[in-house]
């Protein structure tokens, strides 16, 4: 399939453009990096003269790259502030904030859901709501609190391109070895 009809098929949404969510620029040094950091060489990520390249339609981000759409949310916790301490600065432990319920926080599970390739040009509107939740007894742990969110990303043709969910659980307690 042509990359002009993964288009044409791909489910359109509508985006509110003017309600929280924040813009997710892809640009093609983007790709590359992120696919070095995995190790990858594919030169579908960084090559456009490469004979696969051009039989996909151009440049292609790789799998699980809207992951770094975090460090354009103004929101992201761990992205660095002027004038506020970082967390990741190399001044202090570099640990995670302390949750005040007594428990600990994991990041349990990530399913990513692809509808039309991210490539180089494309603009990401990025949207995240609440999910399902609910609870499991443990043995060791208590109750665990499990938590969804569900973040689309829809790109400036008002298509839905990724659709991304993870799974947060928070334990009642910190488990003692």
């Amino acid at each position: 399939m042509s990359a002009e009809n993964e288009r044409s098929e791909a489910k359109t949404v509508v985006a509110d453009q003017s309600e929280g969510g924040f813009s997710f620029p892809i640009e093609a040094g983007h790709i590359m990096m992120f696919a070095r950091a995995l190790g990858d060489d594919n030169p579908v990520y960084y090559d456009e003269s490469d004979e696969e390249t051009r039989r996909r339609g151009g440049i292609t981000a790789p799998p699980t790259f809207v992951a770094a759409a975090a460090q354009f949310d103004p929101d992201w916790p761990y992205r660095p502030r002027v004038g506020v301490e970082w967390n990741g600065s190399g001044r202090g432990p570099g640990t995670a904030p302390v949750s005040s319920g007594g428990g600990t926080s994991l990041h349990a599970e990530q399913h990513y859901e692809y509808h039309v390739p991210l490539r180089p040009g494309d603009v990401l509107r990025v949207d995240r709501e609440l999910g399902d939740s609910w609870e499991k007894e443990s043995r060791r742990g208590g109750m665990l609190k499990f938590s969804e969110e569900v973040t689309r990303f829809v790109n400036q043709r008002g298509e839905l391109a990724v659709t991304a969910r993870r799974v947060r659980v928070v334990t009642e307690r910190t488990v003692e070895e």
